[in-house]
């Protein structure tokens, strides 16, 4: 089969038996294709058959690459290929033709058959995949020595060894055949062709046109500009650039390997002329020079002097000012003017001096300019050699000078070589006294000690001079006083003492002295130095201070005690609490006196007739439950080596409940009908206590006073008698007192009568009594009321009746007391009689 003569033709061979167990298969003879678009690709297979079977036997065939629902799909169906596919089958194989393919027809290609038998189908599996290129054709160059080039024309694809190729030269053939010889150095334009197939040619190699160089930015170029420079030519294969610098007479030097040279911040250094080459296999071509002029201002000036050696006066002398600028800089020269501004000189390169002067010495500089800048150079001294002149001195603050104060002296001077200076201050018939050898003489804290008269020297190897006095008076506020005292012994009351007060101030100071007066002010006592006491008492003891005071300041001194020794004065005594005293209540008695030194202190008790009773050696007499026995008349003493004092008295009065009352009876023998009977109650109370009388089963009092009398006794009038004692304190019943009642002598028979019947009222009472303590230990079972007292005992009374020895009974007479109204104990009574 050949291919036709418009294109590239692909043909195959098979390599490859895709076979079935049955023995049917298909050979493809290449698993692998390349192809170049424009040309016509084949691609072809041989199908194998088993024994007894025939190629007539298939009913349909196709090529595919897709699926679709598990199916092959004939690509003569597929959109894709449509009007580009054709099959060249018969009976033992088919061959598949794509023309012009496209990279889009990059895949895999297989080969489906089906027999007569049904459902017998068989796919030649893996495919031919396909590889679409763009290009087939790239001409490459080879150096076969130092004038020849050898040009060949490789294709992406495999071909086969029999491929013909045509040259051409700027479009024209000029040769047929595998490669081609041109000269190096070439500009011509050489492509090469699979013959016959002019759509499928390489593309042009040729060398390098010379290069145009581009600037960018275009404007003037300033330092520190951002600068491109851009070779570029026509070349293929693509040429490699080189950037160069020319060097004078020595060869350029290579800059950069790169299209583009790339200043990011030019400098002066870069102004120059530069040209680039473009190289490739076939050729080398070298651009124009360009040249580069970077605009900058001028450099710092230098500055020269001419001559070199020391300068006299009468001298020549040459300044000459130079710098590097682009465009040229103009130079203008200066004299330094102190404080003032430069003084402008000269307007030339150089300053001349024909013939200096010591006037002349000062500090020089020049400046260059040009429209892109400025700038001036370093100082240059120029020293005329001179002796000093007469010094000068100057104060700062020039001010009234205070202790404190930073004070500055300045010595100065006109003098080349620069003089030496040296500082002293006036010491009286002595030698002045060297303070420094420094132009100033600075005091960063002046002092008092500071004030006198100073002067400065200079001097120089062509002389010496000294200056005026100077006067330096330090003003300074006072120092803290010191305070003496005289006489310095002990102190007495009644003592002559001086205070002084002195101190150190420029201008002198005022005094003034104080006394300490608690938390208020001090109190202002003089405005002398001296404080005097001609007779120095106790009020005068206490803390002082003076005060030193000038227009700079006020000073205060340490205090000073003063301590006047004293005896006692008389002591005071102070109650607390002070409200009225009950028995069993805390007090203190706190005795205070005013001495110097301090007291001691003694507490006493007035015991009658006899001496104070000493109670205490402390300041206070602490009673911490006070009773009745305390009561009295108390004083206390304080004493120390000057003296002793005693206090008042005072009295302690100790309020108190009456205690149990007694009562006593008068006369005290036995009593007969109409006599005259005299009852006394007696107790101790504080306050005294009122009395009232009572009889046993009675409500109403009978008497009131503390004696109760009976003129005319009677029958009625015997009974059980108690007084009760009641103060603001409280009250308290005595005991009972039994009076009976002894009438005329009565009969035999009837004190016989009557010893019957009282004897049998006595068994009966006994009987009672027995079953009553058995039943309760008191006569009044029950709880007792809280506002009843213990019922006292009845007072045993002994009763005599008249009448003969033999008639007398022995009886005893058992009743129970009425309770009594307040709370006193229940006592029992027996009452014995005689008959």
């Amino acid at each position: 089969m050949s291919p036709s003569a418009g294109g590239l033709v692909v043909f195959l061979l098979s390599v490859q038996v895709i076979q079935s167990q049955d023995g049917w298969g298909v050979n493809y003879r290449q698993t692998d294709i390349c192809a170049v678009k424009g040309s016509t690709v084949y691609i072809s297979c041989i199908i194998k058959h088993p024994s007894g079977k025939y190629p007539s036997d298939i009913k349909d065939r196709f090529w595919f690459t897709k699926e679709k629902d598990g199916e092959p799909v004939d690509l003569r169906t597929d959109s894709e290929y449509s009007g580009r596919v054709e099959y060249d089958c018969y009976t033992k194989g088919c061959t598949l033709i794509i023309k012009d393919p496209r990279k889009s027809d990059s895949a895999e290609y297989k080969f489906t058959f089906m027999t007569s038998k049904s459902g017998e189908k068989y796919t030649g599996s893996p495919g031919v995949t396909l590889s679409v290129k763009d290009s087939g054709f790239q001409v490459q160059v080879r150096r076969s020595d130092s004038t020849w080039l050898e040009l060949t024309c490789p294709s992406s694809c495999v071909l086969s060894d029999r491929a013909e190729y045509d040259w051409s030269k700027n479009g024209e053939i000029i040769k047929r055949g595998s490669s081609l010889r041109v000269s190096s150095g070439s500009t011509d334009r050489y492509s090469c062709y699979l013959r016959g197939s002019w759509d499928n040619g390489s593309p042009a190699v040729y060398g390098p046109w010379r290069p145009s160089v581009s600037v960018s930015p275009s404007a003037e170029m300033l330092e520190g500009d951002s600068l491109t420079l851009t070779c570029s030519t026509d070349a293929n294969p693509a040429a490699n650039y080189t950037w160069y610098k020319e060097a004078g007479t020595s060869d350029p030097r290579i800059l950069s390997e790169k299209p583009q040279l790339i200043f990011s911040s030019i400098q002066s250094s870069d102004s120059g002329r530069y040209f680039c080459t473009a190289e490739n296999q076939l050729g080398r071509k070298r651009s124009e020079f360009i040249s580069i002029n970077v605009k900058y201002g001028p450099r710092r000036p230098s500055v020269s002097v001419s001559p070199s050696a020391e300068m006299l006066e009468g001298d020549s002398l040459t300044l000459t000012c130079s710098t590097d600028a682009n465009p040229a800089a103009n130079y203008t020269w200066y004299k330094e003017h102190g404080t003032s501004d430069p003084r402008l000189v000269s307007e030339k390169p150089q300053l001349i001096f024909s013939s200096i002067q010591s006037f002349d010495s000062g500090r020089y500089f020049c400046a260059t300019e040009n429209r892109l800048g400025r700038k001036r150079s370093d100082f240059i001294l120029i020293p005329v050699k001179y002796g000093p002149q007469r010094p000068s001195v100057s104060v700062s603050p020039s001010a009234q000078m205070v202790e404190g104060d930073s004070v500055n002296l300045t010595c100065s001077t006109d003098a080349n070589p620069a003089a030496n200076y040296t500082w002293y201050k006036e010491a009286g018939t002595s030698d002045p006294h060297l303070l420094s050898e420094e132009p100033q003489l600075f005091f960063s804290f002046i002092r008092s000690s500071d004030s006198g008269l100073y002067s400065c020297t200079v001097e120089n190897q062509l002389g010496r001079k000294t200056s005026e006095f100077i006067s330096i008076d330090v003003k300074y506020g006072p120092w803290r006083p010191s305070v003496s005292v005289s006489p310095s012994a002990e102190m007495l009351e009644g003592d002559s003492l001086t205070l002084t007060c002195s101190t150190d101030a420029n201008p002198a100071a005022n005094y003034t002295w104080y006394k300490e007066a608690g938390t208020s002010d001090p109190r202002l006592l003089s405005e002398k130095p001296q404080l005097i006491f001609s007779s120095i008492q106790s009020s005068d003891s206490g803390r002082y201070f003076c005060t030193a005071e000038n227009q700079l300041g006020r000073k205060r001194s340490e205090f000073i005690s003063i301590n006047v020794k004293y005896g006692p004065r008389r002591p005071s005594v102070s109650v607390s609490p002070s409200a009225e005293m009950l028995e069993g209540d805390s007090l203190t008695l706190t005795c205070s006196t005013d001495a110097n030194p301090a007291a001691n202190y003694t507490w006493y008790k007035e015991a009658g007739t006899s001496d104070p009773r000493l109670l205490s050696e402390k300041p206070q007499l602490i009673f911490s439950s006070i009773q009745s026995s305390d009561s009295g008349r108390y004083f206390c003493t304080a004493e120390n080596q000057l003296g002793r004092k005693r206090s008042e008295f005072i009295s302690i009065n100790v309020k108190y409940v009456p205690q149990r009352p007694s009562v006593s009876a008068s006369p005290s023998a036995e009593m007969l009908e109409g006599d005259s009977v005299t009852l006394t109650c007696s107790t101790d109370a504080n306050p005294a206590a009122n009395y009232t009388w009572y009889k046993e089963h009675e409500d109403s009092p009978r008497a009131s006073g503390q004696i109760f009398t009976i003129t005319d006794f009677r029958a009625e009038h015997s009974g059980n008698y108690y007084c009760e004692a009641r103060n603001e304190m409280g009250r308290s019943n005595s005991t009972s007192f039994l009076m009976t009642f002894s009438g005329p002598p009565w009969s035999t028979a009837a004190v016989a009568s009557t010893s019957a019947i009282l004897l049998v009222i006595m068994i009966l009472a006994a009987l009672l009594l027995i079953r009553r303590k058995r039943s309760s230990r008191s006569f009044f079972p029950g709880k007792r009321p809280d506002n009843i007292a213990e019922i006292p005992l009845v007072q045993l009374c002994s009763v005599s009746f008249s009448g003969n020895q033999e008639d007398l009974l022995l009886y005893s007479n058992i009743r129970p007391a009425r309770p009594p109204r307040h709370k006193e104990e229940v006592e029992e009574v027996l009452y014995n009689g005689q008959l």
